[in-house]
């Protein structure tokens, strides 16, 4: 940590990162000097639509254009004061962004984007009759959050409301033209627009994150300030963490330390790291690259350090002479408010996919899990007897493998090499199924390598972008359970568990068509197999 305090931080407005120099060395030649050599940071702060083409860089200053919002946000707010538990109902960064802020500044607000029957039932048994549901979806053609919507409004005309009724408990988040803005017209729902310049994992400072924010009670003025605030600097060689932080970044994963290990410092920000984590992972995983984000649990978790790691930590404004990492002794420490926290990691994660040479924008990889999704849901999921079954687990093992439990997965383990890594797609529900993310820690003791952890159907749309397009070195452990009590997805002709299944099966099949390596365990009894699981890991740490 002494070294990492040894020289100066980068700040400006409140946001400082240390470290960024002995990341990205001036000798012999530094990543920031050679992207300021090519005036990156000037093209970028004026919106040069030559760096990635036109209309890719309005997230610079949606900040400003989102404060025609609050008035808006105000007079909704106010009007749907006796609905006072707020649901987000959405996908991706519209989920993670809007989760990200409530949680940091403690506001309350469920969040519910997945499709695990048990989750679903859940939220709708929750205090209906003070619900007022925030569908966001940009194209408004997320299958998840069509399916939300209907089932929420099922619920709401079975408790007794009209349509009208029914439809002042929703509020849709959605771009202009979309297929939501339409649906949320015919059921009378109100419908924020959010800006259409700024699409996926940027969109935090847009109506996106800003709305179900606002219903749960937080003041999204202070966070547009403190985006303001940090906007200055973008522009400058010097004096723009954003710039130090997005360079460093970009330096590392070009010597060999590609994984970015995200430990929350306890400074007031830990809730943050999913959400930098589905940026980094859908806009640098591409074309054979790209940061492999790992979320650590804590900063003492297994997995931080390494020599392929870059252990970065992060947090709220540090009084002066804090020690920055809560107690890691990270590589890189990012520190200041939340609103500057946005901007600076959407600037950094441009920058270092201008480093890398990826276009930070689009996500090349999207539709093909949608496609393999939607055709398990028109014919069912391929049918395939497990390789073995003990106890509460059934192993569907790869080809050619050990079809017990621990011989699949001590194989999987085996198989990632020393350049390789794990990721763990939990398809079960985040609360009712939360032990099985103890998987982790466990495996990154088992095998020495990153592991990686995301419930499905989440993970499509954060990490899974880099899983799909990024470099093809990781294995993949996927697990899923039995529906015991399913529910049915009204005017769809399939139930959530089926949809559930139909996500997990394109995913697997997607993972395959690229040569990855897939070992699906099934827990037909979700508590038990989920101890069974565990202690299996246990065992092989031995």
């Amino acid at each position: 940590m002494s070294d990492l305090l040894a020289g100066p931080a980068d700040a400006s407005a409140g946001l400082a990162v240390h470290g960024a120099d002995a990341v990205d060395p001036a000798a012999p030649a530094s990543t920031r000097d050679a992207l300021v050599a090519q005036g990156l940071p000037g093209r970028i702060a004026a919106q040069d639509p030559t760096l990635w083409g036109p209309g890719r860089l309005g997230w610079l200053d949606t900040h400003r254009r989102s404060r025609e919002l609050i008035d808006q946000l105000a007079a909704l707010t106010a009007e749907l004061a006796d609905l006072d538990h707020v649901v987000l109902a959405g996908t991706g960064g519209a989920a993670l962004a809007g989760e990200a802020i409530a949680r940091t500044l403690g506001r309350p607000l469920t969040v519910l984007d997945g499709t695990d029957p048990g989750q679903v039932r859940a939220a709708l048994a929750d205090r209906l009759e003070r619900t007022v549901v925030v569908l966001a979806d940009a194209p408004g053609t997320a299958v998840e959050t069509d399916a939300h919507r209907r089932a929420y409004l099922r619920a709401f005309l079975d408790a007794g409301l009209t349509e009208a009724e029914a439809g002042r408990h929703f509020v849709a988040v959605t771009h202009p033209g979309s297929a939501l803005e339409t649906a949320a017209a015919e059921l009378g729902t109100v419908t924020v627009l959010a800006d259409p310049e700024v699409t996926g994992p940027y969109a935090a400072l847009t109506a996106f994150g800003l709305v179900p924010a606002a219903l749960a009670g937080v003041e999204v003025t202070e966070l547009l300030d403190q985006a303001e605030a940090l906007a200055r600097s973008l522009g400058g060689d010097a004096g723009n963490p954003a710039l130090a932080l997005g360079a460093a970044l970009a330096a590392a994963a070009t010597r060999g330390r590609a994984t970015v290990a995200l430990a929350g410092d306890s400074s007031g920000l830990d809730p943050l790291g999913d959400w930098i984590a589905q940026l980094l992972a859908t806009a640098t995983g591409k074309a054979g690259l790209g940061l492999l984000p790992v979320v650590l649990e804590s900063p003492a978790a297994p997995g931080g350090t390494g020599a392929d790691v870059l252990t970065v930590s992060y947090g709220g404004a540090l009084p002066p002479g804090a020690v920055p990492g809560g107690g890691l002794a990270p590589d890189l420490a990012v520190n200041g408010p939340l609103g500057a926290h946005f901007l600076a990691w959407e600037y950094a994660t441009a920058v270092a996919g201008a480093a890398l040479g990826v276009d930070p924008f689009d996500q090349p990889d999207a539709d093909a899990c949608a496609e393999h999704t939607a055709h398990a849901l028109a014919s069912g999921p391929p049918a395939r007897s497990p390789s073995s079954v003990g106890g509460a687990i059934e192993v569907y093992a790869p080809a050619g493998g050990p079809a017990d439990l621990t011989g699949a997965l001590r194989h999987l383990l085996d198989g990632v090499g020393g350049d390789g890594y794990l990721a763990v797609l939990a398809y079960l529900d985040p609360a009712g199924d939360a032990a099985v993310a103890g998987l982790r820690p466990l495996l990154v003791e088992a095998s020495g390598r990153p592991v990686t952890f995301d419930w499905g159907p989440r993970c499509l749309r954060s990490t899974g972008q880099y899983h799909r397009g990024g470099p093809r070195t990781g294995n993949f452990l996927q697990v899923t359970g039995t529906v015991d009590n399913d529910l049915e997805v009204p005017g769809r002709p399939y139930t959530f568990g089926g949809l559930q299944a139909a996500q997990a099966a394109g995913d697997r099949q997607t993972l395959a068509d690229r040569g990855r390596p897939v070992l699906r365990l099934h827990l037909t009894d979700r508590a038990a197999g989920v101890a069974e699981l565990l202690d299996a890991v246990r065992q092989l740490r031995a």
